[in-house]
């Protein structure tokens, strides 16, 4: 800050040379943001949930701050705390907190006496601005890192949440109490009773879901199948409260406002009609972003058009790339952490080049309808060119489709759906015509996504690479001669083109996904690659799989060969549906019983002992289960598939989920295989372990960990979950044998190579940002 305060000195003095005022205001005005977002930055992590208090169980008096959001398994709200306690002493807690309340039996184990769990109070209804009574148990917000993953904490960041945690509505816990209404969250009120309104109505859970969103801004309405249409056709932006639905939204407002304000000579004596028309319109759509959840996207578009409408208010007129320029450094002063965004440089981008290129008043296409029509396209068209590569860059995937669907999907949406499905607010027959369009247009974005061409994916290319593709998509669509556009070309190559660097022949790579509680590890050879395991189902909506793998795999532009899936346990298998729908030529290596529902998206291929294969010169042998087992064993622990993996120098175990007696038939028959070598060789030694059953204290006995003698153990296990793993005794056990153990709470992801055999990359050290929690 002192800096700061020393370069604004220096740009008010008036002698200064020219050039250097310039750069000592530009060199001030970063100072001062940089200072300033440091400030807000400390202030904010200063109301941190203290480590003391995680886990407790604290009682808490609060207002709830936002619409509920349902779920399969109960209901999430933010609240809003006035007071807290532990055994009657009032504690420090944050001010904003999300919480579950979770509905049936809540925290069911698979160990024993885990089998019953705990029987939970169904969630009551709740709406904003109710004043409740709750016993908690709070953490740290903590979410995964993978490379190329969503931050889950800098989003919780951006919301203003600090703490997470569940509702204790047991048996034995003190039932939650409703104290009353208060004046608070009126708007987020409003805006829950109007969902139950728009659901009562319609009966189409998706239409309903659709139309909610657009009405209120609840994207979790939305079905995550639709979710998946909607990214493949490159309409995601459409199906939620967007820039453009604000922007339209105002557009509509102005005209309106504009026209009721001409009726009037007294007002427009006073206020001309134009200036009424922006000022009515900017409020009416900061009005409408707000009862919409005022969301990131809808907050960037309103701070953009009230820096534009003042500009025009103050008739000043700049040039494009200065109004650009301040609209964007409008949207920073008031959430500098929208750099981290992809939407923020999705919209600025798509601004910048529509300013760049002006279709209209380079190619004008002729009045009316027609070139209108025309017009919209060209737009279309050039917003597309720019956009794939930083779509690209960002996502790993881009649509094929998209220009066609939003050529029919924006009027759609903005002109029919939307309008249709507001004015329901008013006359509730209108829902049932926007349901109509809803379906009708979902049916169209459907067949388009099903296409086989319909998306194309790439390795997520280093940012160098991205930008030198926007500008390659920016060229392109400038108004410039067909001999510099062609300049352009070579530019998107790297993005369009790039490949994710692969393991040497002879070589292999391991990288244990940060997951939560759960296994999933990515094998990877020179051309080759296999899944062992696919993590946890999160709920009915969400699983590893979908949230975590698929997109690790798309960013790596990695096929699979394999999937194993080691036992049938929900948190092994939960989200190999979707890894398996990513992967259509992939087999499945597995022990589940021919019932399960995944036999029937592929069949699997029993895992027995003795099976083995070779790939770029990396052996690959199945250790465990015998064939015997099957049928004999009920315990889906003792049926995982354990693999070892070696290249003839270094080796690693996947050991699933097996426990003590799975270990010592292990040791019975590599030591059987030792005194009668000519029955085939069983070696347990590795120099990296994938941790049995998460470190439970049911494995990792010590005759096991002597065999393997591993020099580093990798857990996957989830921040703070409810069965302890990996369990104080077993860890004691790997630190008495000098073994490093990294687990994906502290490392997040983690990646090994075999031809660096001595270190291991840490995602959440290497990403590490002020931000994240820092794991005690």
């Amino acid at each position: 800050m002192p800096l700061a305060l020393l370069l604004i000195g220096l740009a008010a003095t008036k002698n200064i040379v020219k050039s250097y005022h310039f750069a000592a205001v530009l060199l001030a005005m970063g100072a001062v943001t940089f200072s300033t977002t440091g400030l807000r930055a400390i202030w904010f992590a200063s109301g941190a949930l203290e480590h003391p208090l995680e886990g407790r169980e604290l009682a808490l008096t609060g207002t709830v701050a936002a619409m509920p959001q349902r779920f399969d398994a109960g209901l999430r709200f933010r609240f809003d705390t006035d007071t807290a306690l532990l055994e009657g002493q009032a504690v420090r807690v944050p001010k904003r907190l999300e919480l579950a309340w979770y509905n049936g039996v809540f925290a069911r184990g698979d160990g024993p006496g885990e089998l019953l769990g705990e029987l939970q109070r169904v969630p009551a209804p709740l709406q904003a601005g109710e004043r409740w009574q709750f016993t908690v148990r709070l953490k740290a917000p903590h979410g995964a890192i993978n490379p190329h993953g969503f931050d889950y904490e800098l989003w919780q960041w951006e919301q203003g949440v600090q703490a997470t945690g569940y509702v204790r509505a047991g048996p034995k816990d003190p039932p939650p109490q409703r104290l009353g209404s208060s004046w608070q969250h009126p708007v987020e009120r409003a805006r829950g009773l109007l969902r139950e309104r728009i659901v009562a109505r319609v009966p189409e859970a998706k239409a309903a879901g659709l139309i909610a969103a657009l009405v209120v801004g609840d994207q979790a309405a939305i079905d995550r199948a639709d979710w998946d249409v909607f990214r493949a056709t490159g309409v995601a932006h459409l199906m939620s409260i967007s820039g453009l639905h604000v922007t339209m939204f105002a557009w509509g407002a102005a005209l309106l406002v504009g026209w009721l304000w001409r009726r009037s000579s007294w007002l427009c004596l006073r206020v001309s009609a134009p200036s009424a028309a922006l000022v009515g319109g900017v409020a009416l759509a900061t009005a409408y972003a707000l009862f919409s959840g005022w969301g990131v996207p809808a907050q960037r578009t309103v701070w953009m058009l009230a820096t534009v409408s003042l500009l025009r208010l103050a008739a000043v007129r700049w040039p494009w790339p200065q109004v650009w320029l301040l609209a964007c450094a409008v949207v920073l002063l008031a959430d500098p952490w929208a750099l981290m965004q992809a939407g923020f440089w999705l919209s600025f981008v798509a601004v910048g080049v529509l300013f760049a290129t002006d279709s209209r008043a380079a190619h004008p296409s002729g009045s009316g309808a027609r070139g209108l029509f025309y017009s919209i396209i060209r737009e279309q068209w050039v917003v597309t060119l720019a956009l794939t590569p930083l779509t690209l860059l960002l996502f790993g995937q881009v649509s094929v489709v998209g220009l066609l669907a939003n050529a029919l999907a924006i009027p759609w949406v903005t002109l029919l759906v939307t309008p249709l499905a507001m004015a329901g607010a008013l006359w509730p027959l209108l829902w049932d015509v926007a349901a109509w369009a809803v379906t009708l247009m979902g049916g169209f974005l459907g067949w388009l996504a099903a296409l086989p061409f319909a998306t194309y994916s790439a390795a997520q290319a280093p940012v160098w690479a991205g930008v030198a593709g926007v500008l390659g998509g920016g060229l392109l669509a400038l108004r410039l001669p067909w001999s510099w556009r062609a300049l352009g070309v070579p530019l998107l190559m790297p993005v369009l083109l790039w490949q994710a660097p692969r393991p040497p022949v002879g070589q292999f790579e391991l990288l244990a996904a940060d997951i939560g509680q759960g296994n999933a590890v990515l094998v990877r050879t020179a051309h080759h690659a296999l899944m062992y395991d696919a993590g946890p189902r999160f709920s009915r909506e969400s699983d590893a799989g979908h949230r975590v793998l698929v997109p690790l795999l798309r960013a790596l532009d990695q096929p699979l060969d394999t999937l194993v899936l080691s036992h049938r346990d929900s948190d092994h298998t939960g989200g190999a549906q979707a890894v398996l729908m990513m992967q259509p030529q992939a087999q499945l290596l597995s022990s589940i019983e021919l019932e399960n529902s995944l036999q029937a998206l592929r069949p699997a291929q029993r895992c027995v002992a003795g099976q083995h294969w070779q790939w770029d010169g990396v052996s690959f042998e199945v250790l465990h289960p015998l064939a015997s087992d099957y049928g004999d064993v009920h315990k889906t622990n003792a049926m995982s598939c354990t693999l070892r993996i070696t290249n003839g120098t270094q080796t690693a175990l996947l050991a699933g989920d097996i426990e003590q007696p799975q270990e010592a038939q292990l040791l019975a028959r590599a030591q059987n295989s030792a005194s009668r070598p000519d029955d085939g060789w069983v070696s347990l030694q590795a120099d990296v372990l994938l941790m049995p059953h998460h470190g439970s204290k049911t494995s990792s006995s010590a005759a096991f960990l002597d065999a393997v003698q591993p020099r580093i153990a990798l857990v996957q296990a989830g921040y703070r979950n409810r069965f302890g793993h990996p369990a104080s005794p077993v860890l004691v056990r790997y630190e008495d044998r000098h073994i490093r153990v990294l687990d994906s709470p502290h490392c997040g992801a983690a990646t090994w190579q075999s031809w660096r055999p001595e270190s291991v990359r840490c995602e959440r050290q290497e990403q590490r940002r002020y931000w994240h929690h820092l794991v005690p």
